[in-house]
C-alpha cells in the first residue's frame, strides 16, 4: 500500500528517541524499583484553585464548541500578560490558543515552512524538532553550541549556516535540554542577524517562568523590532504544573495569525472552552504552590551538580532556567547513549541520552529535576559509581 511522503520522512523520529524511558515503564511495570529521571513532567499537582475553577467552569455548561481562535477570556488574559511583559499594547488578534506548546509548533511550521526550507536551531535541541521540521517538509539545519561555554548559541556561528534555502530560526529559551537561557544581548545580535537575511523566528518559551539565580528571561518578541517576524509559541504546561490540560498559545503579529488561522482551525476548530477558561485564571493570577514548584527545581539542580561535585569523571553544570540538567559523561569513554543504558540495567536509573537531543548532545545525559532531593541524591551515587567502574 501507498502512504503520503510525510510518514518516510518522519521514520525514526517519533517515539524512538524515548526507547530508554519506555524499557524503564517496561520494567518498573514488571515491579522493579527505578529512580525515573527521564521525562519532564512536573511531580507538583495544578494549583487547587485551578483545580475548582475548572470544576466549576465544566459545571456551568463551558462544554460546548469555542471560537477556533479561542475564546475571548483567554485572548484577554494573553492581551494582558504580553502588553505587560513587552511595555506595548499588544491585541488579541495577535494570539491563536491550540492544544499545548507542540501543536502550536507544528502550526507554526506548517505556516512558514515549504519543502526545501532550511530551519536553523541550536544543537542540542528538544527532541521533537527534527520531526515537526520534517513533517512540514523542512529540512533540518543544526548550528552547534559549545557544551564547555553553557551551550550558548553565538550570532557568528548562526550566520555561517545561514545559505539562499534558509526560512526559520527556531529558538528555544530556557532550553531544553541544555538549560541556557538567551541574554537580552544574544537576542538582539541574532535578531539583527535575522533581519538581514529574512529569516521568521520561532521561539519556544514553555519554560519562560522558570530561570533560576540572576538570569532574566528575554524574548525576541518583546523587542519592538523584531515583532513582525517573530512568532512565540507556550503553554501553562511547565509554568502551572499542567500538561495534562492541553493548554497552549501562538503569540505573533496579527498579520501572521490571520495566515495562520485557517491551518489552525483545519487541525483543530476550537478547543475545551473550560480549559480556556482556566487557562485565562491560571495567567491572570498568582499561585503559592507555583512559587514552591520553582524553588523546588532549583533546589534540585543545585543538589544535583554538587551530588556529583566529588567525581573525576561525570559533572554537571548549574541550569539557567527549565527542568533539566545536563549531565556531561565523556570522560567515561562512553556515548550518552551506551552510559545511559547501562545506568538503567546496572544502577537502576532512567535518563535521557544527549544523543537523543542531536549531536551537540552526545556525550551527555539530560536529567529532569522531577523527584525530591533524596532521590536526586541517590541518582547521583549511582550514577558516579558506574562512572567510577568505567
Amino acid at each position: 500500500m501507498k502512504f503520503a511522503k510525510v510518514c518516510g520522512r518522519l521514520e525514526g523520529l517519533g517515539s524512538e528517541k524515548w526507547a530508554i524511558h519506555l524499557e524503564g515503564r517496561k520494567r518498573a511495570a514488571s515491579g522493579e524499583s527505578l529512580i525515573f529521571l527521564s521525562i519532564g513532567e512536573p511531580d507538583a499537582p495544578p494549583p487547587t484553585a485551578v483545580l475548582d475553577m475548572v470544576n466549576d467552569r465544566m459545571r456551568a455548561g463551558r462544554t460546548r464548541y469555542a471560537a477556533g481562535r479561542g475564546e475571548p477570556e483567554v485572548l484577554n488574559a494573553l492581551a494582558r500578560l504580553y502588553t505587560e511583559r513587552t511595555g506595548r499594547t499588544v491585541s488579541t488578534r495577535q494570539f491563536i490558543f491550540l492544544p499545548g506548546t507542540q501543536t502550536a509548533l507544528f502550526a507554526a511550521m506548517l505556516s512558514l515552512v515549504d519543502e526545501g526550507d532550511e530551519v536553523l536551531m541550536a544543537d542540542p535541541y528538544y527532541a521533537t524538532y527534527e520531526g515537526v521540521i520534517a513533517a512540514a517538509g523542512g529540512v533540518t539545519v543544526p548550528v552547534r553550541v559549545d557544551p564547555d561555554h553553557g551551550f550558548h548559541l553565538k550570532a557568528s556561528d548562526l550566520e555561517k549556516a545561514i545559505t539562499p534555502r534558509s526560512r526559520v530560526l527556531l529558538m528555544n529559551t530556557p532550553s531544553n535540554p541544555t538549560g541556557a537561557v538567551f541574554t537580552r544581548s544574544e537576542i538582539e545580535k541574532i535578531g539583527k542577524l535575522c533581519d538581514k537575511h529574512d529569516l521568521w523566528i520561532v521561539s519556544d518559551e514553555v519554560y519562560a517562568t522558570l530561570t533560576y539565580g540572576n538570569t532574566v528571561f528575554a524574548s525576541p518578541f518583546d523587542v519592538a523590532e523584531f515583532e513582525k517576524r517573530t512568532v512565540v509559541v507556550s503553554s501553562i504546561s511547565k509554568s502551572h504544573a499542567m500538561p495534562g490540560f492541553r493548554c497552549g498559545w501562538i503569540a505573533a503579529s496579527e498579520e501572521f495569525c490571520d495566515h495562520a488561522a485557517p491551518v489552525t482551525e483545519t487541525m483543530l476548530f476550537g478547543s475545551q472552552p473550560f480549559l480556556e477558561d482556566a487557562t485565562a485564571f491560571a495567567i491572570d493570577n498568582h499561585f503559592p504552590e507555583i512559587d514552591a514548584m520553582k524553588q523546588s527545581y532549583e533546589r534540585r539542580a543545585r543538589a544535583l551538580v554538587a551530588g556529583l561535585k566529588q567525581s573525576r569523571t561525570v559533572s554537571a553544570r548549574m541550569p539557567e532556567g527549565g527542568m533539566f540538567v545536563m549531565v556531561d559523561v565523556r570522560k567515561t569513554g562512553l556515548s550518552g547513549e551506551d552510559f545511559a543504558r547501562r545506568l538503567l540495567a546496572e544502577e537502576a536509573v532512567v535518563t535521557m541520552p544527549g544523543e537523543s537531543f542531536g549531536a551537540g548532545g552526545a556525550g551527555h545525559l539530560r536529567v529532569a529535576l522531577t523527584v525530591d532531593e533524596d532521590e536526586i541524591s541517590e541518582a547521583c551515587k549511582r550514577i558516579a559509581r558506574l562512572a567510577e567502574r568505567l
